[in-house]
């Protein structure tokens, strides 16, 4: 009879397979290890309208309006969001104003839509539909004389009409539309010592007309009509009780406009005579109590009001300025401020309208310099210790940041330019150099010694409020995925984002800090006298890291005007610093911009800008890339766009140009044209393949073993169509108005090589193009549903390479040039599916090498970010896949695409008013980097083909060498057992 097994031994088994069974266990993802690998970051936008709520009781908020079409709530002591709104841009926001100390006012849509939010928490209480005509300048005034108005009424003016609304529930108590043909109210007034309103409106560009109305009823108890010499702009600001100063449309003159006793009274200033060497636009500010500010781009002036007599110059101020609206102080007296730079710092004053020659306060702050000017201040004061006045000031800045000024400081700051980011691009970090000095070893040592000893501490609980934040900041400093330097992975990378203000900002990849900002001076609108703006950022200079000591260096492309004539600037900056290395202003326009795949000898990529004369201009201006360029130029080919006159056209470069003296400028000759006919078909979305994407393998094995070849031309060019009456929004056309085509074009050849057309669909057309194939979204008015549809293309010319034997024998034509000349041989696939979302973006994923499986990133109208495998959208499935095409991964034919709430990359966050997704390829084949940018900021990691090539951050180290240390532990007392077993057994 055999030996029963030794007690000990069946323990260790049973440890292994516990052990198993945990490793097992440890796969899944947790909730917590959300947010590990990505970061999301809140902005508002720049703030163009700023309401105080500052009261004793209750935390000190400030709510803003911004270009963004937010309503936020701020802390006024962080800058931190309390709450926030990002209303559609099909609602834009017009006016802000608080009521009752608890509720938000907002007029948005150009006055027909006034709502009340709950001040606290953000809550919308209510909201109501107003009735107007079209108006330039929608007003909301909100009633201070609570006697009259005992309801809080609030006075909207827009085009012809006046509407009183109760600011409790959103009723209307009364309403006005006035019938002087052509009228449009400018100004709303109330009287401080009786229930009337003033109604002050311009009817055609010559009459103003004075209306008295009753708070209560809104019943006309008065009209005043007065002709004016000339025509008025439009623009009235009001100078005092009963005093409008109006400007001419030529802008060269005011009128002093008053109206006493039942009738109106004017004279007529020039503005020459006030101030002798005005240049360029500006406007009018009132600062009541007679105070009138005089705005130009580079000088602000302050005037004082003579009744009707004229105005005086009371002070001037030669530097960029802004100034703030009068603030209440006194009974009789209220105060304004004004910030301008001087040098290296920004001066903040505060004067009172009863003497505005003299200041009451004048403190220096020093800014970083890299924000530009001052162009909007909103002040604020509060009650000191000493029951005298303080003042604080909300400042937004040239870079659209946000920053609270007070007693000589910056209080908190908000970068809320990154809010309007226009593009991305990425760059590479140092390497990590060799060798530490002994210095840098006896600091780290210290360093080590005293985290431990922090940690310690916090471990025993010992450590106090100070010590347990810098616990946290260690652990932050010591994460490897912070570090400025590069990763073997390719996770660590600078985003450089460009904004619509024109500022370059570079944030890591690894918690979204920002590293550099340089608001460019090239894109400044105080050196041109116009608005420049920043159109695309690229890559300019890649060196390699162990051949050039070089930094690598971005290109920003801007226009120095809105025209499409404007002429272009140039920006070159260090990737590392943000130092700006070069800036030109070009001697032609930009059109178009087309980066090459080809480099000079220094590593400098080369760009194309095409000018409105249809020239192409080769830079850098270099012999070198000049000689690289003319040996490529035969096979270089482009294409534009023109969407308003609904004309594709393709051309190729001409060795000479027009312009003499000029070898780096091309003429063009236009090869093909296609015109869609206006009548059937308008243009709705181009799309071309990524110039950096990396197809792995040109061949795709399919179930029956058989090859197809893709059609991989970088010259295919995808152009979606949409009848003229389905070009609006959903619902605008009928089914049978509807046609959507889609066509891909060579751009060599201007050659269709494929045409779909989807009768009963309209825009808006997203889509995206990778490899041989082509994903497009949507809408089916016949289905009353969202559709993807998918089209893959492939090169049926090649087909004959399948046979072995000619492959063994060289008989193939894989080597055979490939020209798009040749009429090609192409077998098309498609397919459409119902999509349950409506999309505001797309992407594709790109990996190193391409081997991973793509998956689209999909930004869908609730702005999160859906990552659906390409697989949903092969056009090969079917309803019932034979086995073949089971074993091949063919999925079976739903008639929509599924919505899996664990593909979804942003998680539980948002990224409100999504604009753009952005894939970057990683070092680690199986990981692509995605960042998404709206108002919001949002960056991940992403797997699509999971993380085949490496172990995740998650692998539990310490279970694995456990499990080993279990494994020999029970090999050695194994071996033991059976070497006394075997001498046992020869004993006997």
């Amino acid at each position: 009879m055999a030996a029963p097994p030794h007690r000990p031994l069946l323990i260790l088994l049973a440890g292994l397979l516990v052990v198993a069974s945990l490793a097992t266990l440890a796969e899944a993802i947790y909730e917590d290890q959300v947010g590990l690998a990505d970061w999301h970051q809140k902005y508002i936008g720049k703030v163009k309208q700023a309401v105080y709520h500052s009261q004793k009781s209750g935390r000190r908020r400030v709510v803003v309006l911004t270009e963004e079409n937010v309503i936020s709530s701020l802390d006024l002591r962080s800058g931190d969001i309390f709450w926030r709104h990002v209303i559609d841009k099909n609602d834009p926001l017009d006016q802000l104003s608080l009521s009752l100390g608890k509720y938000v006012l907002t007029l948005s849509s150009g006055g027909t839509i006034l709502r009340a939010w709950n001040l606290p928490d953000g809550q919308m209480i209510w909201e109501t539909n107003l009735q107007t005509s079209t108006a330039s300048n929608p007003q909301l005034h909100v009633m201070s004389n609570n006697k009259v108005a005992k309801d809080n009424l609030v006075l909207v003016s827009a085009g012809r009409w006046i509407y009183a609304v109760s600011s409790i529930d959103g009723s209307i108590s009364w309403e006005k539309e006035f019938s002087l043909d052509g009228i449009e109210i400018k100004q709303v007034l109330q009287s401080p010592e009786n229930g009337i309103v003033y109604a002050v409106g311009i009817a055609g560009s010559s009459k103003l007309a004075l209306y008295h109305l009753s708070a209560k009823t809104g019943e006309v108890l008065k009209d005043i009509q007065e002709s004016f010499p000339g025509e008025l702009s439009g623009e009235i600001v009001l100078g005092s009780d009963n005093v409008l100063v109006a400007l001419n449309k030529a802008r060269s003159s005011l009128f002093l406009i008053e109206f006493t006793s039942g009738r109106i009274s004017y004279n007529k200033v020039h503005v020459s005579d006030l101030v002798q060497d005005l240049s360029g636009t500006f406007k009018l500010q009132s600062l009541s109590n007679g105070v009138i500010a005089l705005q130009t781009p580079s000088t602000v002036s302050l005037l004082k009001l003579k009744n009707t007599d004229g105005l005086e110059v009371v002070q001037r101020f030669d530097q960029p300025a802004a100034l703030s609206d009068a603030l209440t102080i006194a009974e009789k007296d209220e105060a304004f401020a004004i910030v301008q730079h001087m040098g290296s710092q920004i001066e903040f004053v505060v004067k009172f309208t009863s003497d505005a020659s003299s200041a009451m306060i004048r403190e220096k702050v020093n800014i970083d310099q890299h924000r530009g000017n001052v162009e909007k201040v909103f002040l604020n004061s509060y009650i000191r210790t000493d029951k005298s006045h303080g003042f604080r000031a909300l400042v937004v800045m040239e870079d659209h940041s946000l920053l609270l000024i007070q007693q000589g400081e910056v209080v908190w700051s908000r970068e809320d330019g990154l809010a309007s980011i226009v593009d991305v691009t990425t760059s590479e970090l140092p390497v990590e150099k060799d060798g530490v000095s002994v210095a840098d070893v006896e600091h780290n040592l210290f360093e080590w010694l005293k985290g431990h000893m922090l940690k310690l501490k916090g471990t025993l609980m010992l450590a106090n409020a100070d010590e347990v934040a810098a616990i946290q900041a260690l652990r932050l400093k010591s994460s490897e995925k912070n570090k400025m330097t590069r990763d073997h992975n390719g996770f660590r990378k600078l985003l450089i984002v460009l904004t619509k203000a024109g500022k370059v900002i570079a944030l890591h990849t690894g918690d979204g800090r920002i590293i550099w900002s340089n608001l460019l001076p090239s894109l400044r609108a105080s050196r041109f006298g116009v608005m420049p703006s920043a159109l695309r950022i690229y890559q300019w200079q890649v060196p390699h890291h162990s051949v050039m000591r070089e930094n690598p260096s971005v290109l920003v492309v801007g226009k120095s005007g809105a025209e499409s004539s404007a002429p272009g600037v140039f920006s070159i900056l260090d990737s590392y610093s943000g130092e700006e290395l070069n800036a030109m202003r070009l001697d032609h326009s930009v059109v178009q911009i087309i980066p090459l795949t080809l480099k000079d000898l220094s590593e400098q990529r080369l760009h194309l800008i095409v000018d409105s004369n249809s020239n192409a201009h080769l830079y850098p201006k270099s012999p070198d890339a000049l000689d690289v360029f003319l040996h490529e130029m035969p096979n270089l080919y482009f294409y534009s766009v023109d969407i308003l006159t609904n004309v594709i056209r393709g051309y190729s470069l001409q060795k000479s140009c027009n312009i003499e003296g000029d070898e780096y400028c091309f003429s063009t000759k236009e090869l093909w044209s296609i015109i869609f006919p206006s009548d059937s078909e308008r243009i709705a979305i181009s799309e071309t393949r990524k110039m950096n994407e990396v197809v792995h393998t040109q061949a795709k094995t399919i179930g029956d073993h058989d090859v197809m070849y893709k059609y991989l031309s970088k010259n295919l060019v995808f152009v979606a169509t949409v009848s003229p009456k389905a070009a609006g929004d959903i619902g605008s056309a009928l089914p049978e108005e509807a046609l959507l085509v889609a066509y891909l074009i060579d751009a060599v050849t201007g050659r269709v090589l494929h045409r779909v057309t989807h009768h009963g669909a309209q825009g808006p057309v997203h889509a995206v193009l990778s490899e041989n194939w082509v994903v497009y979204h949507y809408f089916n008015l016949r289905a009353h549903r969202f559709e993807m549809a998918v089209i893959e293309i492939y090169d049926q010319s090649r087909a004959d390479n399948k046979d072995v034997m000619k492959l063994i024998l060289g008989k193939h034509n894989l080597s055979a040039p490939i020209t798009s000349y040749a009429r090609p041989e192409v077998v098309v696939k498609s397919q459409s599916y119902f999509f349950t979302h409506s999309v505001k973006a797309m992407a594709v994923t790109q990996t190193a090498k391409g081997i991973t499986s793509k998956q689209l990133l999909i930004g869908t109208i609730s702005d999160q970010v859906l990552a659906l495998d390409k697989r949903y959208l092969d056009p090969r499935r079917s309803a019932n896949p034979t086995q073949q095409e089971k074993e091949e991964g063919i999925i079976p034919l739903t008639d929509s695409l599924p919505i899996i709430p664990q593909s979804f990359v942003t998680h539980s966050h948002q990224v409100e008013a999504l604009r753009g997704i952005v894939s970057i390829p990683a070092k680690l084949e199986s990981t692509t980097l995605v960042f998404t940018y709206g108002v919001d900021l949002f960056y991940t990691q992403l797997a699509p083909s999971r993380t085949y090539d490496s172990l995740t951050d998650e692998f539990s180290y310490a279970l694995l060498l456990i499990t080993i240390a279990v494994l020999v532990a029970a090999i050695i007392v194994t071996w033991i057992w059976s070497e006394k077993k075997e001498l046992r057994d020869k004993w006997r």
